[in-house]
């Protein structure tokens, strides 16, 4: 039986987003193109630029191994300033004197490991059921939950006229406008340069890697004939392997499965 085009391409596209579009945009562009269906895995702000990753096909069930990876940004804060969004486009609210060098250094080395930061208003984040954004924008002051973050890296580029450049890798779900906010200024530019083992020096929208290749920090598991016929029915496999593998037969991704206690599970069926 034919797959249905919607399920290809099948893969994952590497786009160095720019400045201005939101991500949304991009996917849309995407899915015209291909007539697949699209999604990204971790959205940028419209203001932001660099590494999305899209998702199209049958490769799009991938997301969710793709969302809690790591990510490296480069961004420029005004320390002169806190706005509204925690970026340049939101409304001045506060401004202050900025720090000097010694102040700012002493700050940052406080900004490592485990941090609480308070989730930007504008956010895709629910309050009482609706997005944080949508009641921004009809002019509500929503009250702002912490999230507890993970900041693996940062160092200082350049610090001149209140504008300090930063180089940080984050964990999933970190905000670096909240990281500017909490600095007392506002994210100036914004440019993720890496999401897990991907770099935007890779970025090629032309260009489609196969599912198999979409999870490479995932140990692959080579398959038989029988066993794929087995993982593609949905049934466990009697293998001694563990944690979260790409279940493959000649190249080709069949499964992600899980191996725990003698038996290796299929968690995603990709489609034959």
């Amino acid at each position: 039986m034919a797959i249905p085009r919607a399920l290809e391409p099948s893969g994952l596209v590497l786009v160095d987003k720019p400045a201005g579009p939101s991500s949304f945009a991009l996917v849309r562009d995407l899915r015209a193109k291909t007539g697949a269906r699209a999604g990204h895995a971790g959205t940028l702000d419209p203001f932001a630029s660099g590494l999305l990753l899209v998702l199209l096909g049958s490769a799009t069930r991938l997301a969710r191994y793709l969302v809690g990876l790591d990510k490296r940004y480069q961004t420029e804060i005004d320390l002169s300033s806190r706005t509204s969004t925690g970026d340049l486009e939101g409304e001045t609210i506060e401004t202050r004197e900025a720090p000097q060098r010694e102040q700012l250094e002493t700050s940052l080395h406080e900004l490592h490991g485990e941090v609480e930061l308070r989730v930007p208003a504008v956010s895709a984040i629910k309050i009482g059921g609706e997005r944080a954004y949508r009641l921004v924008r009809r002019g509500e002051t929503p009250e702002m939950p912490l999230r507890r973050s993970r900041i693996e890296e940062l160092k200082m580029l350049d610090y001149s006229g209140g504008v300090a450049k930063l180089d940080l890798r984050v964990g999933s779900g970190t905000y670096v406008r909240a990281i500017a906010d909490l600095l007392g200024g506002h994210c100036r530019s914004l440019r993720r340069l890496e999401v897990g083992p991907f770099s935007v020096a890779d970025a090629d929208s032309e260009r489609v890697y196969p599912a198999a290749e979409a999870l490479p920090f995932l140990p692959a598991l080579e398959l038989n004939e029988e066993e794929a016929a087995f993982v593609s029915a949905g049934r466990r496999l009697e293998r001694s392997e563990e944690g979260l593998l790409r279940l493959c037969r000649t190249g080709r991704l069949i499964a992600v499965g899980r191996g725990k206690n003698g038996t290796v599970k299929p968690e995603i069926v990709m489609p034959v």
